[in-house]
């Protein structure tokens, strides 16, 4: 999937999981001298609450990227952890 539509779905996620406000304008036309004509328009503003399931699926989201390790963290947190287990060894070995 491109990074674009990535982008795109992440934001109608966040949106959706945050609850947003969108207007509704409602126009009525009559029949005037022959023409139509709009005679009454009326314009709303209407408040969407917050989704759980967007917000599950955010949480799920945002978990998944934060705990991806690239190649090269991975090889490193491995070495460091080996270093962590020799010490232990080693001050174990010298009591």
């Amino acid at each position: 999937m491109s990074k674009n539509v990535t982008n795109k779905l992440n934001r109608a996620i966040r949106r959706k999981a945050f609850g947003y406000e969108t207007s509704e304008t409602v126009e009525e036309y009559a029949l005037v001298d022959g023409e139509m004509t709009m005679v009454k328009k009326k314009v709303s503003t209407k408040e969407i609450p917050p989704d759980t399931t967007a917000m599950k699926m955010l949480l799920d989201l945002s978990v998944d990227t934060d705990d991806e390790m690239s190649e090269e963290e991975v090889k490193r947190e491995k070495i460091r952890l080996i270093r962590l287990l020799m010490e232990g060894l080693n001050e174990t070995s010298e009591k």
